[in-house]
């Protein structure tokens, strides 16, 4: 495998760390899922090697539907790694912060029209962050990492995929996160349409008072 000397390690994640490498005198991210060493042998190679063919494939029915991912370079099934490319430009969560509000609507919009292309192919990217996102050179916004991503059409999952990303921007750009907010679910509205918008906002409801109702219980058995 064609690496640097000494590769850059981008992120070290749970499942999975990021380096900086070479591919064919190309810059690349080389993503291996580390040994987990909790679980049994086999079923650890199983899981590894399991997430490791089904991701690449996930990012590729992504980009068939209209949102920019990634070109997969290599999947070395046996060293549970994925060679891709290595985007250049900036984490949108490093530039909301730093552009207009007019521009950041515009953003966050064209983020929502990318989260409904893919709920509406059937997937569900699993951990929707401005982390996991990139604005590239040419302006388009790249979705990365889909370690977490699965094939459905169920409601519950659309509505977790939008709260998680309503939580990620809360969390991380509470200064603009309702506006962002907004503007994503504009956005996925505009793809959408009205009736299924309806329903998944009525779902990511539910999902939060499914939380608030958790929150509030173990407040009273903290309390007894």
């Amino acid at each position: 495998m064609d690496t640097l000397k000494s590769p850059l390690l981008l992120k070290k994640g749970a499942e999975a760390n990021l380096y900086l490498g070479v591919w064919h005198s190309r810059k690349a991210v080389f993503k291996k899922r580390v040994v987990k060493l909790y679980r049994p042998a086999k079923l650890d190679v199983a899981i590894r090697v399991y997430r490791t063919v089904h991701e690449p494939q996930l990012m590729h029915e992504a980009k068939k539907v209209g949102v920019p991912t990634p070109v997969i370079f290599l999947v070395d099934v046996k060293n549970a790694t994925i060679v891709m490319q290595y985007i250049e430009g900036k984490q949108v969560k490093q530039l909301l912060g730093d552009i207009s509000g007019s521009k950041r609507g515009q953003l966050c919009f064209g983020i929502g029209q990318s989260i409904a292309k893919l709920h509406c192919a059937g997937l569900i990217h699993g951990d929707l962050t401005t982390s996991n996102m990139i604005v590239g050179l040419d302006g388009r916004v790249f979705f990365v990492d889909f370690g977490l991503a699965e094939k459905s059409v169920e409601l519950e999952a659309k509505g977790v995929d939008l709260h998680l990303m309503k939580r990620a921007l809360e969390s991380t750009h509470y200064r603009f996160a309702d506006s962002c907010y907004k503007s994503v679910i504009d956005g996925y509205g505009s793809v959408v349409g009205l009736e299924k918008l309806g329903n998944v906002l009525d779902k990511i409801r539910e999902i939060e008072k499914r939380g608030r109702y958790v929150a509030e219980r173990k407040r009273e058995e903290f309390s007894d």
